[in-house]
């Protein structure tokens, strides 16, 4: 067991080549932290670690993830909030001391390359499926290989019914676009490979995409699933190089 900076939303183990990061499973946590539970971050996967003064007597240590080394982050694309920041430690300010020695730690330890040195595959795991969540107008699942969304009469539009139920393999697909239900207008939409199928409308018309709202898709629901499906993406699309 390495060495461990425990915050208020999280507890960072400090291993030799990777920061283990446990979340706070308290009632005042963000609910995405608390689905995640643990995540093990490899420096290779870090670009940058700053520390900065927070709020009410806090520091915060915050890590930033290379571009495409973590599938959570790129599939929220910018979109979480602070409190929802997976890489995000709050520590009180009588430990400031310690949050800045892991601080240079970490600074000396991680790669920040250029990007092209990363591997295909993600360098942070992704939740592990089968996954599935209920979105406005129909439920979305995902066993790993195949995403799957059957519609809801009560809230999917004529175009989806018409349709009828959707598979997609994840062969077929080239990523995914979350935009958060914290937004208005959220959605999961799967994109085809090579243009496939028709050119995608509205979410609402899209048979590859379901829609937010309502309390349905929540954030620590739908992203979870979009970063699970980037990932197999990503997977097969190594498996298939030459």
């Amino acid at each position: 067991m390495g060495d461990v900076l425990a915050g208020s939303n999280a507890v960072w183990e400090f291993e030799p080549d990777a920061v283990v990061i446990r979340y706070s499973r308290g009632a005042r946590g963000a609910r995405l932290l608390q689905v995640l539970g643990e995540r093990r971050v490899p420096h290779a996967a870090l670009a940058s670690v700053d520390l900065a003064d927070g709020r009410r007597g806090h520091v915060i240590l915050r890590a930033a993830p290379r571009p495409a080394a973590d599938p959570l982050i790129e599939a929220a694309g910018g979109q979480l909030k602070d409190s929802a920041d997976p890489y995000r430690l709050i520590v009180p300010e009588e430990f400031s001391t310690l949050a800045e020695y892991y601080r240079d730690e970490l600074r000396a330890r991680i790669g920040g390359g250029p990007a092209d040195d990363l591997p295909g595959r993600f360098l942070v795991e992704a939740p592990s499926p089968p996954l599935s969540f209920k979105a406005y107008d129909g439920k979305a699942l995902f066993d790993g290989r195949t995403v799957s969304f059957r519609w809801f009469w009560t809230g999917a539009s004529s175009a989806k019914w018409k349709a009828g139920d959707q598979s997609f393999p994840v062969e077929e697909l080239s990523g995914v676009d979350w935009r958060s239900p914290e937004m208005l207008h959220g959605y999961l939409r799967l994109l085809r490979r090579n243009g496939g199928g028709p050119p995608p409308g509205e979410p609402d018309q899209d048979p590859a995409a379901v829609i937010f709202g309502l309390g349905y898709g929540p954030v620590h629901e739908s992203l979870p699933f979009a970063a699970a499906v980037l990932s197999a993406i990503r997977a097969v699309r190594v498996r298939q190089q030459p």
